[in-house]
């Protein structure tokens, strides 16, 4: 925050306190002063970490309250003397110039601001008010990645990604859980899903690799302006879900990329739950034993090529038939019919995601 502010209330207070007062920062710069030919130089005496200190303390002739925002305190107010009166105007004043930063964060604060409009916070004419106070470029694309943490190691997950995206004015990144960060990207016109997906395997890599953090990434569709960033939002929450659903295995999931899941998604459980029972009659799906299902797979995998599938399973192309044959008799569907493989396709799909039973937003 501009340091000015600090400045003002330090130099209108001066004029009550007959002492010289100040502020440092959390590297013991004085960047506030009564005494303006102090604004600037560091104080010696102040050589520590102000976040291992929440009460007042003396140095040199001088009382310090610490105060900030976060967990660990960013600035230090100060007031000469060391007596009682020099504490109670530390206390004061530490109070004062809090409220004043968190008045200003609230108000200016991109990141912030960022944030509250991911998380549909504010209506829809206040964020092209807000937007224009901050200066965004309504004409910029950006795309938003949810990074849910599955294990972690003694790093912060959270610094890391904000050590890898340094630039403030353009990529926001903020937690909204124990376990869930989202990263606001700005994007180039040039850069498509799989350029994202590529940038959200170098982050998942980064973790694993160098701090042995796991982690999963859904990714919303690119969008333009500022007030699109909850849908995108919204979408990397589903691809998360869905990806949790269909493809357990998958770390990077793409809204993009789900193609029939994210309809089977969006349908109700009731329709689903009719459907498969239309499909699988009497149970014929449950008398599907582990090693047919894997052969439908296959089957599916290859494209419904018969000599391809046997070739990869390894088995003659005649035993492959006859399991096709076996599957037509119990379901009524013949898979190397193009109409009857779709129908089973999204058969088996609805069926694992109402096994799931996910939760949606």
């Amino acid at each position: 925050m501009s340091n000015s502010l600090f400045q003002g209330l330090v130099h209108q207070i001066s004029d009550t306190i007959d002492a010289t007062v100040g502020v440092v920062d959390d590297t013991a710069m004085i960047i506030a002063c009564s005494d303006l030919t102090k604004v600037g130089t560091t104080n010696e005496f102040v050589s520590l970490d102000l976040g291992d200190v929440h009460d007042i303390f003396i140095r040199d002739g001088y009382t310090y309250k610490p105060f900030g925002s976060r967990a660990k305190s960013e600035y230090a107010v100060f007031v000469e003397g060391v007596d009682d009166m020099a504490a109670k105007y530390a206390n004061i004043l530490a109070i004062s110039l809090l409220n004043i930063k968190q008045y200003y964060d609230e108000k200016y604060d991109r990141n912030n601001f960022i944030k509250n409009v991911v998380l549909d916070n504010f209506l829809p004419g206040d964020i092209v008010i807000k937007a224009r106070e901050l200066h965004f470029n309504e004409e910029v694309s950006h795309v938003v990645l949810l990074i849910r943490i599955v294990s972690e190691n003694d790093v912060s997950a959270y610094d890391v990604i904000q050590n890898l995206f340094p630039d403030k004015n353009k990529d926001f990144v903020f937690t909204i859980s124990e376990t869930d960060i989202v990263l606001v990207k700005e994007i180039k016109d040039a850069v498509d899903v799989n350029d994202i997906e590529k940038l959200a395997r170098s982050i998942a890599d980064t973790l694993s690799s160098e701090f042995y953090t796991r982690i999963d990434v859904g990714i919303g569709t690119i969008v333009v302006g500022i007030k699109e960033l909850s849908r995108s939002f919204k979408e990397a929450q589903i691809a998360l879900e869905v990806g949790k659903v269909f493809d357990t295995d998958k770390a990077i999931v793409s809204y993009e990329n789900l193609g029939i899941a994210r309809l089977i998604y969006h349908l109700p459980t009731t329709l689903c739950e009719t459907f498969l029972h239309e499909v699988f009659k009497r149970g014929s799906i449950e008398s599907l034993d582990h090693e047919t299902l894997f052969t439908i797979q296959k089957f599916f995998e290859n494209n419904l090529n018969v000599s391809e599938t046997s070739r990869k399973l390894f088995v003659h192309r005649n035993t492959l038939v006859y399991r096709l044959e076996k599957i037509k008799k119990l379901t009524g569907l013949d898979l190397r019919e193009f109409d009857h493989a779709i129908i089973f396709k999204i058969a088996l799909m609805v069926k694992k995601y109402l096994s799931a039973n996910p939760a949606k937003f």
